[in-house]
C-alpha cells in the first residue's frame, strides 16, 4: 500500500448556479515532505467547519484505482490527483478492505480509518454537475476519513502499513451500504449491532444506526 499523491488546498470562493460558494474541494499535489496535524495537513483547510474537517474528518483519502473507473463515466474528463477532495491518493486501499477502526503508519504519522465520505452538493461544484454526488454515493467508490492518532511529516511515495485491526472490524463498504439501505433484513441488523461496538465509528454515525433500529423496533 501506498500514498501515490498528497494534495492539499485552501478554501476559494467559486460562482455556482449564480451564488458565491466558499470551498476547500479544490486540491492540488504537493511535492515533499507535509506535516500531518490532528486536524489537517499543512497547507489545508475545510471551508464549513459544521460537516468537513475536524478529529474525526482530518485528512481523507481516495483509492487510485477508483480514478480509471470515473474515466469510463465521464469521458473527456480531465481527472488530475486530487480532483474528488482527497488529501491522499491511494494504492493498494479499497473500500472493501479497508475497514473502520484500522489504524495505519504513514511516515513518520499514525492513522484510524474512521468513516466513509458521504458527499455533499460542493462534489457537484467541484465537477459542475448536479448529478455528481448521487453517482458518486450510488458508485460505492467513496474514499475513507482517517483520525491522526500521531501527528508526523508524510509525502508522496510512502508506504503505508497496517498496524492493528479492531476485533469487531467491519468494512468501509459495508457501513455506506448499511447507512444507503432502505430496509434492513435481519442480518443488516446484526451488522449494524456490531457496527456499534466499533469504538473509531464516530457518535453521529452510530446515533444515526441506533435511530434506525429503533424504527424497526416501533414498527415490529
Amino acid at each position: 500500500m501506498k500514498l501515490v499523491s498528497l494534495n492539499t488546498g485552501l478554501p476559494r470562493e467559486v460562482t455556482w448556479r449564480g451564488l458565491r460558494v466558499t470551498t476547500g474541494i479544490y486540491k492540488q499535489p504537493v511535492h515533499g515532505r507535509v506535516a500531518l496535524r490532528t486536524l489537517n495537513l499543512d497547507g489545508d483547510r475545510q471551508a464549513d467547519l459544521s460537516v468537513h474537517g475536524g478529529e474525526y474528518k482530518a485528512v481523507y483519502g481516495y483509492p487510485l484505482v477508483h480514478y480509471d473507473y470515473w474515466k469510463t463515466e465521464l469521458p473527456g474528463r480531465d481527472l488530475p490527483m486530487g480532483v474528488f477532495g482527497e488529501n491522499f491518493t491511494l494504492d493498494g486501499m479499497l473500500e472493501e478492505s479497508v475497514h473502520i477502526g484500522d489504524q495505519f503508519s504513514l511516515g513518520s504519522a499514525e492513522l484510524i480509518v474512521t468513516q466513509p465520505r458521504l458527499p455533499c452538493y460542493k462534489l457537484g461544484v467541484r465537477f459542475a454537475a448536479d448529478d455528481m454526488v448521487k453517482r458518486f454515493l450510488a458508485s460505492g467508490r467513496t474514499g475513507f476519513y482517517f483520525a491522526v492518532r500521531r501527528e508526523g511529516e508524510v509525502g508522496a511515495g510512502d508506504q503505508i502499513r497496517l498496524i492493528t485491526r479492531d476485533s469487531d472490524a467491519i468494512a468501509v463498504a459495508e457501513i455506506t451500504r448499511l447507512y444507503a439501505k432502505q430496509e434492513y433484513g435481519d442480518a443488516d441488523v446484526a451488522r449494524v449491532r456490531r457496527a456499534l461496538w466499533v469504538a473509531a465509528l464516530p457518535e453521529s454515525w452510530k446515533d444515526y444506526f441506533r435511530q434506525r433500529l429503533e424504527a424497526i423496533s416501533t414498527r415490529d
